[in-house]
């Protein structure tokens, strides 16, 4: 039996400026450029065998069998890097998600590297990172930006070539922390890629948002490499606003928040107010996210504690960039 293996492992990204919409859905092309932040907790293990005796891609999941029918998107990322190396045989795929169920930190930008990763490091060397960073964007538009570590740019591009991601500054290069507030573990109502779809065609704001973050992204790249905590705050918390104010604005409308999660935000701009800085994100989920610095981690996990469960928050540092051998 000629058999190839690959391994790969990749954390879970957070975007400080959101990617919210494609203008290929096929390619998975963003309608704006974002920048995200790189999460060291929470990663996905995958090992990829391929071998001339399989006659079907296997995929499992956390050790469980997953249904060919949930495939699509893993069978596009295996056949881009087929594809790429002249293979014709199947593969069977095992990963792992390290990373908290539902939790807001979305496991598809860390599996679709990681599983992107492996393929690769099994049919040849392990190839550039900014090719890699190409293969994931196949599976998920966000698991491109998973291949760096630290702060990473990604950037929208017009065709498969010119969109693709690149480390802005290394983890050990940014004081940069998050503190998560699960607010709901339930799978949300509206997925991300139908919500997308609904805002771009619906929302009167959505042009303007495309605009402003495009415009937002040398703003938050100086502030990056100056580590201007405040500025990267302060235009994190802005994006975060703008995108929910795109589904607000649609028609008909809707929210991924919670009561809670409108709790969550006024918590923070009242601990900012009481001389303790940090800021929220929240992605499409009711979830929210504190940026903090180190120095103030303790304080603000304390905080929310006194409002929340001690198992709703989740302490995250930044994150490293895709590695092809197992610790």
């Amino acid at each position: 039996m000629n058999e190839k293996h690959g391994f790969a492992r990749a954390h879970t990204n957070i975007a400080l400026l959101k990617y919210w919409g494609k203008i290929n859905s096929d390619l998975i092309l963003p309608a704006n450029d974002s920048i995200s932040l790189t999460l060291d907790k929470f990663y996905t293990d995958t090992e990829v065998t391929f071998s001339d005796e399989y006659t079907s891609n296997l995929f499992y999941l956390n050790h469980q069998l997953i249904d060919v029918k949930k495939m699509q998107r893993i069978n596009r990322v295996l056949e881009a890097v087929k594809s790429e190396f002249g293979y014709q045989g199947f593969a069977k795929i095992e990963s792992e998600n390290h990373v908290p169920t539902a939790a807001g930190l979305a496991s598809s930008a860390s599996g679709m590297a990681a599983l992107a990763g492996a393929a690769v490091s099994a049919l040849g060397s392990h190839t550039d990172l900014t090719n890699l960073s190409r293969l994931a964007r196949l599976g998920s538009g966000s698991a491109s930006r998973s291949v760096f570590g630290g702060i990473v740019h990604w950037h929208r591009g017009y065709d498969h070539q010119s969109s693709f991601a690149e480390q802005i500054v290394s983890e050990d290069q940014i004081d940069l922390n998050m503190v998560t507030i699960v607010i709901d573990r339930r799978q949300k109502k509206v997925k991300s890629t139908l919500g997308m779809q609904h805002t771009a065609s619906t929302s009167p704001f959505y042009p303007a948002w495309v605009e402003a973050t495009n415009q937002a992204i040398p703003e938050m790249i100086s502030a990056v490499q100056n580590n201007d905590f405040t500025k990267i705050g302060e235009l994190a918390e802005h994006s975060a606003a703008m995108m929910h104010a795109t589904t607000l604005s649609s028609k008909p409308a809707f929210t991924y928040f919670a009561p809670e999660t409108i709790q969550a935000i006024k918590l923070v701009e009242q601990l900012r107010e009481s001389g303790i800085e940090c800021y929220y994100t929240i992605d499409a989920g009711p979830n929210v996210k504190v940026l903090c610095q180190s120095k103030n981690i303790t304080r603000v996990k304390r905080f929310f504690a006194s409002y929340f469960d001690q198992d709703q928050l989740v302490v995250a540092k930044p994150g490293s960039g895709i590695k092809f051998t197992k610790n």
